[in-house]
């Protein structure tokens, strides 16, 4: 059967809302998958204020957004929709949401965007609310990607993520490890800012700067690269604690780049030195917009030539919207009652089905 399915996502860069219009089908117990349609829709202003003071709204007014944010989740889609001629082609979405708060060690996580709002705007089944399964057993709830990639994508060794969040996952003689690495772009982005810049185009301007070693030893001392997987963090790890130490140090934007360029590749190499990789030769498949910075990867394919490692950045379609993509097959298996996480991922006491299904198709 072909499952015709459009995946939301929303990572901590506060870029946009990455939207995929996917075919799945599997066939002979190997899922296959195209990407017919895509689209990165940015957050005006108004939105990217309202989602980085999410966190400081009082209950009322975070439900409130909560339901104005399935609304213009909603109404992306909608818009989404016409601009490809998909009327009555979409069978199911499945949305992430926009990550808020995050603190799996309490039992909780929270995405912003009503599923029922998002189901009733679009007239479409949807899937959302796919990390709270996972922590209600337990578990970190991140990251949900590699049941995608264990599907999707087997040919690969590692995987990398350059997202808001860096994160890795590796499977290990069939056993599938994840977590989350280190704050990459969200930081990356609010040091550029400073320079007047949304980004660092190529990371032309890290490599202009100059290393400084007194604060990245400060940013590898964090005591969470010391913890032992699975873990995950919140968006405010970079926001609050990360960001605030460069700021004290004073140093030009330029080399604040550059030496939280190196604090990522750091931190990268210890979370691949902390899995054991074995000795033979193995491919890393890099998406998220980190994968657009060529410093960045120039720097990574140089620290891990010691592990025999071949990075590889794929098209640019996979590149910028794989977590869309897996977020569609995620609602699929959620559709079909399978497995959306694993237990040897996050830690919980089991593999579950997570998500909550919204009945937006008319009877």
């Amino acid at each position: 059967m072909i499952y015709r399915v459009i995946g939301l996502m929303s990572g901590s860069s506060l870029d946009g809302i990455d939207i995929v219009f996917t075919e799945l089908e599997e066939r002979a117990g190997k899922w296959v998958f195209e990407i017919i349609a895509a689209d990165c829709v940015p957050y005006g202003h108004e939105w990217f204020e309202k989602l980085q003071q999410a966190t400081r709204l009082n209950a009322y007014e975070y439900l409130l957004l909560h339901a104005a944010y399935g609304k213009f989740t909603g109404e992306i889609v909608n818009k989404f929709i016409d601009k490809h001629d998909l009327h009555h082609k979409v069978q199911l979405i499945a949305s992430h949401g926009h990550t808020v708060f995050h603190k799996p060690s309490l039992g909780m996580t929270a995405q912003l965007g009503d599923g029922a709002t998002i189901a009733a705007t679009t007239g479409i089944n949807v899937v959302s609310d796919l990390r709270a399964m996972d922590v209600a057993l337990g578990g970190q709830g991140a990251p949900i990607v590699p049941v995608g990639e264990k599907l999707l994508l087997p040919e690969y060794g590692y995987y990398l993520n350059l997202g808001g969040i860096a994160n890795i996952s590796a499977n290990i003689s069939d056993q599938y490890i994840a977590f989350d690495i280190c704050p990459a772009n969200r930081v990356l982005n609010m040091l550029a800012a400073k320079e007047g810049k949304e980004y660092d185009n190529g990371g032309s301007m890290a490599q202009s700067g100059l290393l400084n070693t007194a604060l990245l030893t400060q940013l590898n001392n964090q005591s969470y690269y010391t913890q032992a997987y699975p873990k995950s963090l919140a968006n405010n790890f970079g926001t609050d604690i990360l960001f605030p130490l460069i700021e004290v140090s004073g140093l030009p934007a330029i080399d604040a780049l550059r030496t939280y360029t190196e604090h990522i590749v750091q931190q990268i190499v210890h979370a691949v030195n902390s899995l054991q990789i074995a000795a033979s030769k193995q491919q890393m498949l890099v998406t998220g917009g980190g994968a657009f910075n060529n410093f960045l990867i120039k720097r990574l394919k140089e620290s891990l030539n010691v592990f025999n490692i071949e990075v590889i950045v794929p098209d640019e379609n996979l590149v910028k919207y794989k977590e869309a993509l897996i977020m569609a097959l995620l609602g699929v298996l959620r559709w079909r009652e399978e497995d959306t996480v694993m237990q040897s991922v996050t830690g919980a006491s089991r593999n579950s089905i997570g998500g909550a299904v919204w009945i937006g198709q008319e009877a």
